[in-house]
């Protein structure tokens, strides 16, 4: 095999492997958009100025994290990923995103993706939720710290950040909305027993 289709194997291969993350991220996000419609009718919602912020981060930052708005502003990434580290990539992402819909199963009709009260409201601390309360924000942290990595571009890593930096923000509104609503003392005991973000940290006293 001579060296210039040897090189040209090698790239076909890394442009195949990035283009899994893609193919997963699209499959991943029409089969949430299609399930929106399993949930229960909302009874209240959070409305503070604290939703506008958090969703404005994480749109913001979905738009750096798109490739072709990466390759746009950044003619070179940072650092190469070959297509073995990428295949590994897109296994970490994958595993990210089952997260997110092992939890979206467990919650059945309760979940929204806004911050509300159903009716029959009651807190989840079986499946996922037995050892992080917020795992499907916990599953989209996997999966975007992996596709970052992934790009290697400033752009990704600056949009990971944000949309992150969302995510935690609409955690900590959405608990505040629950402890509200639900009870100091019903939430707070889960919150003593199970972390936040991040599983097997230690609890909170």
């Amino acid at each position: 095999m001579s060296a210039g289709a040897s090189l040209w194997s090698v790239r076909t291969v890394a442009i195949q492997a990035n283009q899994v993350l893609e193919i997963i991220w699209i499959v991943w996000l029409m089969s949430w958009v299609g399930a929106s419609f399993w949930s229960d009718r909302a009874q209240k919602r959070a409305t503070t100025m604290e939703t506008w912020t958090y969703r404005a981060a994480m749109i913001a930052g979905g738009i750096l994290l798109v490739p072709w708005i990466g390759q746009l502003l950044e003619k070179k990434p940072i650092w190469e990923v070959g297509h073995a580290a990428m295949y590994v990539l897109a296994a970490v992402m994958l595993a990210g995103l089952s997260l997110t819909w092992w939890a979206r199963i467990y919650l059945g009709p309760l979940w929204s993706s806004m911050i509300t009260r159903k009716r029959d409201h009651k807190i989840i601390d079986t499946g996922p939720y037995a050892f992080v309360r917020h795992p499907i924000y916990c599953g989209l942290i996997i999966a975007l710290l992996a596709t970052a990595v992934a790009e290697g571009r400033l752009g990704a890593l600056l949009g990971s950040v944000l949309v992150i930096l969302g995510v935690w923000q609409k955690a900590r509104t959405e608990e505040r909305f629950l402890v509200t609503e639900l009870g100091r003392e019903i939430y707070g005991a889960y919150c003593r027993r199970v972390p936040m973000l991040i599983p097997f940290l230690s609890r909170r006293r």
